[in-house]
């Protein structure tokens, strides 16, 4: 379908490892003095310098054991400020480490209740009411496009408060269901590229909010023309940044695709640039699949998941704690478009890790899918293997 997440695209592209894009070394016909030598266990927060293998380093942000001379990229922590020489002051770094970062890491990095996806335009989707024996309190509602420029509609069609998904919304709501509208997805006409600037995308995100007086809103940034564009990805974070300004309340939650050990390149470019625009995230989920998972789903989603943790750990200084409670989990139920499998065994051991590690976010593409088909393939309303029709949304409830 046009308008699917991943499902059924066919020949989408399995989510790289980690790059990284270094700047060229910045070069000076009179060296600067050296600044004090670059400690692994000192604690450096912005502005601070060390030097290192003959070179002047200046921090971006709070940083600790993390080696200049390799974490001087573009999204880095280290800014190269070129060669240095004559002699180094003899003051030496802080040898101990302070009480935390300079920037208190956001607060409000809770628990929600799970919010399986569910398409009301595709894919025969079930009514509330039907699900509603499983214990699940919330869904996520795909998708928000645009619709003549930069107006937030569904499907990019049909406005936000008639059609098929606002009658949905309303019978989640009668049914004593939240729901988390998903804004963008892997394809369609999306918002991120069609407002032109930070505030008209911050505006049309607004509306949504304003539509369904929502808790949390989710920004699927996927594909070429949002994830993979640098100058889209700075527009989005800006335009959360607004919206967080604006309604302190709302969690705002950025859904990406990951590799099997974590961030590739620009999951790694984007939770930096969160932290460099101070766009106040509450959530960052990864989405660990159709991303070469191989036969263990539940190995590479930890794998994903602690690779993100460690990210947010360097990044804003956070505990492990506190960086599992900024971290969600969106998987698929059953075959992937890759035909990774993730049975309901797989999937109970993944929510139970989640659990166990205190994550904030943990659904699954989606309650569409949550029948059993064994044999079917992937296609839109069922998820490819025998199964308990709902059973990946009932154990996602136990969340």
């Amino acid at each position: 379908m046009k308008l699917s997440r991943k499902l059924l695209v066919l020949g989408a592209v399995a989510v790289a490892g980690t790059a990284a894009a270094v700047l060229p070394m910045a070069t000076s016909s009179a060296a600067a003095a050296c600044a004090p030598a670059w400690s692994s266990s000192a604690v450096y927060v912005k502005d601070n310098s060390a030097s290192q293998n003959g070179h002047n380093y200046t921090a971006k942000w709070w940083s600790q054991n993390d080696s200049p001379a390799t974490h001087s990229g573009q999204w880095d922590v280290w800014i190269d400020n070129g060669v240095c020489g004559g002699t180094t002051p003899p003051t030496t770094p802080p040898t101990t480490p302070p009480a935390g970062p300079t920037t208190p890491p956001p607060s409000n990095g809770t628990k929600m209740v799970s919010a399986p996806y569910v398409y009301p335009g595709w894919g025969n989707p079930p009514a509330p009411s039907t699900v509603a024996g499983t214990g699940v309190k919330a869904f996520t509602i795909a998708f928000v496009l645009a619709s003549n420029g930069c107006n937030p509609a569904w499907d990019g069609e049909t406005g936000l408060t008639g059609g098929v998904h606002a009658s949905y919304i309303a019978q989640a709501r009668a049914a004593g269901m939240d729901i988390v509208p998903s804004v963008g997805g892997w394809s369609g006409n999306k918002l991120g590229p069609n407002c032109s600037t930070p505030e008209a995308l911050a505006g049309a995100y607004q509306k949504i909010i304003d539509a369904f007086q929502l808790t949390s809103i989710d920004i699927d940034i996927e594909n070429s023309d949002e994830f993979e564009n640098t100058v889209v990805q700075d527009r989005v974070l800006n335009a959360l940044k607004i919206v967080k300004q604006k309604n302190p309340s709302v969690k705002t939650i950025l859904t990406f695709g990951t590799s099997p050990t974590g961030p590739n390149f620009y999951g790694t470019r984007l939770v930096q640039q969160a932290k460099a625009l101070n766009a106040n995230i509450d959530i960052f989920t990864q989405m660990p699949f159709d991303f070469g998972g191989g036969a263990d789903m539940y190995g590479s989603t930890v794998g994903a998941t602690e690779g993100l943790k460690n990210l947010l750990k360097t990044t804003f200084g956070y505990t492990d704690a506190q960086a599992y409670s900024h971290i969600g989990i969106s998987g698929m139920n059953g075959l992937s478009d890759q035909q990774e499998l993730t049975s309901t065994d797989t999937w109970t051991r993944i929510r139970d890790y989640a659990k166990s590690k205190g994550l904030s976010r943990f659904t699954f593409w989606a309650v569409n899918r949550d029948r059993g088909c064994a044999g079917g393939g992937v296609v839109s309303n069922c998820s490819g293997i025998a199964q308990a029709d709902w059973a990946f949304t009932r154990i996602s409830a136990g969340f």
